[in-house]
């Protein structure tokens, strides 16, 4: 619903870049929405550039003129990360 006003509409693009299911990539990115838009760019602030995940599914942002973006890939070696705890 768009309202008249100071109400701005977004647009966020999900490219699902693995075999999983759209349903169990949307966790993924619902946790990176929810860190807000942490990184800073020319282009203005945008979700994190890099979100790695214990199992291997790593997320990447990127800012379009009249969106955001989010790719969300599985680590091509198969491994796990062991990094970062975030999920």
């Amino acid at each position: 619903m768009l309202l008249s006003g100071s109400a701005m509409s977004e647009k966020l693009i999900i490219e699902n870049r693995t075999k999983l299911p759209m349903k169990e990539v949307l966790g993924y990115v619902k946790v990176v929405v929810e860190q807000g838009k942490i990184s800073k760019t020319s282009k203005g602030e945008q979700y994190c550039f890099v979100t790695c995940f214990p199992d291997g599914i790593t997320v990447y942002a990127d800012k379009n003129k009249k969106s955001d973006r989010l790719i969300v890939m599985r680590r091509k070696d198969g491994k796990k990360d062991k990094r970062n705890k975030i999920w």
